[in-house]
Formats: structure tokens, C-alpha cells, sequence
């Protein structure tokens, strides 16, 4: 079996990458290579000229007669050499004339030849020496440069380039960072997809308009989150079946426990105790079964909708009233908002949990309290009670599944505020818990999202 070949091959990160990087370096280097050629022309020109005015001056000194007549004028006008040559004239070994910047001895004495360059030392300072002696003997030119005024013209040109060289670097710096950074947006793109997955979206990442580096990557990442999705799928059907198989015979189990304490009244507190378990039982088959029921749901799968806070809350706390005026427990409600959005039967759950947990945890007497209010902006509902709360380690755990503060002699499955927890992440509420009523007990703050 033979499959088609792609219409078009999927795109190169590398290629792209280097394309953009030469790209931009040979435009941008072309461009300072053409301000740097223009700047050392404009330099060397003037080095030129100074070579030039310079030579005039020799050849002026060249023509006079070689007697001793002192320093040549230098016109007032002329401004302080470039290149800086002097020159002396030098008669069998004596200095009869020099320029005012050259030594008073000769540069070079005994010189071999009719002409060539040498490299002396004159009062501590070197300097690049022409020597050239006329024809019949009689006298030599010596025409001089220091060393250090050839690294002071270097130093000029320097000084010169290194503003718009760095101006250059800065500017290639900067496209090749933005260009890189379009060519990248791809895999940013892909790795925002990535980051936004959660046990509830464990979808495949597409393929298409992947650049060819990612393609391996991203194949294997889709391999794993298909076998994340297989086991966790797996592990709720689990989950689901098995509650939902043990609420059958769990229901024959204590219709036959009330069956055999009639039979047998004077067992009736073994029977009794054992009705409790049962019961404790088929709350955490319950529950185990709402999580299963929350734990693949997505926030776009809720029914939103304006829901009337009184009539709920007052349906819930009347479930509780038995209970509560059994031990001496007051209800109380404070309801200051008319509806809330969210999804009715969600909601219902919540705060059915938050009650029944305060009711369980307080000790006979006690007081707890739901209220709605508007609090900085945001629709709170608040279940607090003033029972002896909970310390600041474990509260930080609570939510936890199967998590259960110790010492607290009351049963339960641990399950309870995580319903809460998976319901308000559904919504979007901030879930917290902090201090209760009478600066005691325990204090739960549902904070719904704005609208």
C-alpha cells in the first residue's frame, strides 16, 4: 500500500534561519563597506595633500644654496601637519639646514648608499628615515617621519570609523534579532500549544505548517499524549464502573443490615454501627463517582446560565436543617445578590459539600453561616463556620483527594472539597480557605469570575 507524498515539502527552520542571518549580514556588511571606503578615501586624501605640501617644501629647500641659512619660514596660515616630515640637509656629516621639528645632528650619519631608508634613533624617538644623496657627493637629503605620528593617523581614522561601525553592529544586532524571531514564531506557536494542554484536552498537536526540525518532536509528543489519553480514560472508566456496580449491592447490603436489626433488636447497636459504615461507604462511592463524572468535563460543556441564589441555597441548607436541629447547629443565610452564572446542578453539588463539611467537622452547638456578597468587584458565596478550624499546614492540603485532617474524630472520605475544588476550576472561581466565624473555625470563599 502506497501512500501520496505531501504536495509541498515542509519548511526548513535551519534553512530559514540561515538564510535570514546571510541575508542580513551581506546587506549590511555592503552597506559599511561603502561608508567605510567612503571616510578612509576622505582620510587618505588628506594625507595625501599633506605629502604633497610637504614634498613642495622640500624641493623649495632643495633649490637654495647649501650654506648654512637657518630654519625655513613656515607660513603663517598653515595649520598643524597630518604626516608631519621633516627634513635636514647634511653636509659631510654637519647639519646645514633643517626643518624646525628635525634634530640638530643628522639622522643618519655615514650612510653607505646613494639612497634607501633607514631606521634611527635620534633622542630616544625612532623615526622612518629616506636618505638620498646628489649626484656628485657634495650634500644629502634626509627626509624624516616619527614612528608614533603614523599610529596618530590611525588613531584619527579610528576615531573616526568606530561610531558608524557600531552604529552597524547595532543595526544587524537588531535585524537578525527580529528576523529570527518571525522565523521562530512557529515554534513558539507550537510550544504555547503545547503548554495549554491539561488532563482534560489531551488532544493531538497538528502537523501541518510545522517547520521539518519539529516534526519528530512533535510526532512522539502526540504518541505520548494518545497513551496519556488511553490510561486516563481508562482509569475513569474504572473508576465509573466500579462506583457504579458497588451502589447496587451496596443498597442490598443495608436493607439487609435494617432487616436483620428488626429481626434481632437486641443487636441493635452492632447493627447500627455497621448501618454507618455502609453508609460511609456509599458516600465515597458516590463521590468517587461525581469526580469521575468532573474529570473529563471541559468549561465549554457546562450549562451557564443565571441562577437564583435563594431558592438554591435555602433547598440546601432545608436538606441539612434535620441534621443541624438534631445537634444544635444554626443555619444561617445572608443572600445579597439575586443570580450568579453558572451551571445550576454544579453549583448545587459545591455548596452541598461545603455545608455537609461544616456540619461534620463542627461540634453540637456551633454556628454556620453561607453568604453572598459582593466583595472587590467579584460575586462571593462564603460558607463559614465556628468549629475548631483547621491549622495553616493543613489547610494548604485541603482540596487534596483523600486528604483528611487528623485528630478530628469525625469520618469521611476526603473527597468533599475536591468535588469543590474540580467544580470551581471548571467555573473559573478562586477557590480559597482561610479563617471562620468569631475568628475561629473555618472560612470557604467561593470567588466567581467577573462577567
Amino acid at each position: 500500500m502506497t501512500t501520496d507524498a505531501p504536495a509541498t515539502k515542509p519548511p526548513s527552520l535551519r534553512r530559514r534561519l540561515v538564510l535570514a542571518i546571510v541575508s542580513a549580514s551581506v546587506a549590511l556588511w555592503l552597506a559599511s563597506l561603502g561608508i567605510v571606503t567612503v571616510i578612509a578615501w576622505h582620510e587618505t586624501n588628506d594625507v595625501f595633500d599633506d605629502a604633497l605640501e610637504e614634498a613642495g617644501y622640500m624641493i623649495l629647500s632643495a633649490t637654495t644654496d647649501w650654506h648654512a641659512r637657518g630654519l625655513p619660514a613656515r607660513p603663517p596660515t598653515r595649520e598643524v601637519r597630518k604626516v608631519d616630515m621633516q627634513y635636514q640637509i647634511v653636509q659631510q656629516g654637519r647639519v646645514i639646514q633643517r626643518t624646525e621639528g628635525a634634530p640638530r645632528q643628522a639622522f643618519v650619519a655615514g650612510f653607505d648608499d646613494d639612497e634607501g631608508f633607514a631606521d634611527p634613533k635620534v633622542d630616544g624617538r625612532r623615526w622612518r628615515v629616506f636618505v638620498v644623496r646628489d649626484e656628485a657627493g657634495r650634500f644629502e637629503v634626509q627626509v624624516g617621519q616619527r614612528h608614533d605620528k603614523r599610529f596618530d593617523i590611525l588613531e584619527e581614522l579610528a576615531e573616526s570609523l568606530w561610531l558608524p561601525v557600531a552604529g552597524i553592529l547595532l543595526l544587524l544586532a537588531l535585524v537578525c534579532w527580529l528576523l529570527i524571531g518571525r522565523v521562530l514564531k512557529p515554534l513558539r506557536r507550537t510550544a504555547n500549544e503545547i503548554a495549554a494542554k491539561s488532563p482534560s484536552d489531551l488532544a493531538q498537536v497538528a502537523l501541518e505548517g510545522q517547520p521539518r526540525e519539529l516534526l519528530p518532536i512533535v510526532g512522539a509528543l502526540n504518541g505520548v499524549l494518545a497513551r496519556l489519553d488511553a490510561a486516563l480514560q481508562a482509569e475513569r472508566r474504572f473508576t465509573a464502573d466500579a462506583a457504579h456496580e458497588l451502589r447496587t449491592p451496596l443498597a442490598g447490603l443495608h436493607m439487609h443490615v435494617q432487616l436483620l436489626g428488626r429481626q434481632h433488636p437486641e443487636m441493635a447497636a452492632p447493627f447500627g454501627k455497621l448501618r454507618q459504615d455502609i453508609a460511609r461507604l456509599t458516600a465515597l462511592v458516590d463521590s468517587l463517582l461525581t469526580l469521575a463524572r468532573l474529570d473529563p468535563l471541559a468549561r465549554e460543556q457546562l450549562l451557564r446560565q443565571q441562577v437564583l441564589l435563594a431558592p438554591l441555597l435555602e433547598g440546601v441548607l432545608a436538606l441539612h436543617a434535620p441534621e443541624a436541629a438534631r445537634r444544635g447547629i444554626t443555619l444561617a443565610l445572608r443572600c445579597e445578590l439575586e443570580t450568579v452564572q453558572a451551571d445550576p446542578r454544579m453549583l448545587e453539588i459545591m455548596l452541598r459539600n461545603l455545608v455537609e463539611n461544616a456540619l461534620r467537622y463542627c461540634p453540637d452547638g456551633s454556628r454556620v453561616e453561607v453568604s453572598v456578597i459582593r466583595h472587590e468587584g467579584r460575586e462571593r458565596i462564603a460558607v463559614r463556620d465556628n468549629g475548631p478550624g483547621v491549622d495553616d499546614a493543613s489547610r494548604a492540603r485541603l482540596g487534596e483527594r483523600f486528604f483528611r485532617v487528623l485528630g478530628q474524630g469525625q469520618g469521611g472520605s476526603g473527597l468533599g472539597l475536591s468535588i469543590v475544588r474540580r467544580i470551581a476550576e471548571l467555573h473559573g472561581i478562586a477557590l480559597g480557605f482561610g479563617v471562620g466565624l468569631d475568628g475561629r473555625g473555618l472560612g470557604v470563599t467561593l470567588d466567581l469570575p467577573a462577567a
